[in-house]
């Protein structure tokens, strides 16, 4: 089922409130991105900085799991809001 912008904007603020209350991977997050915090803040209402968080929550199954069972979600939200947030399209390799 394809999420609407709204919802997908709705799950993205989720993934960053959630990932800003993660004292284990927000360091993380910024280290790896070069965001400040600062720019976490200022980042938080924009749809791409909350895909640029979507995608690092989808690196690892186990970050998505426990983002989706804090949040209530059904496991493939986090991937479908992704896609419908700015860059989100599927990548074709080929």
């Amino acid at each position: 089922m394809m999420l609407s912008r709204e919802s997908a904007e709705l799950i993205g603020l989720q993934a960053v409130a959630w990932l800003a209350a993660n004292d284990d991977l927000l360091p993380v997050f910024l280290g790896a991105t070069g965001a400040s915090a600062e720019s976490f803040r200022t980042g938080l209402d924009d749809p791409s900085f909350q895909g640029a968080v979507l995608d690092f929550i989808l690196m690892d199954d186990a970050w998505v799991a426990a983002f989706c069972e804090a949040e209530g979600l059904a496991y493939d939200r986090p991937r479908a809001a992704r896609a419908m947030l700015p860059g989100g399209g599927e990548v074709n390799w080929t």
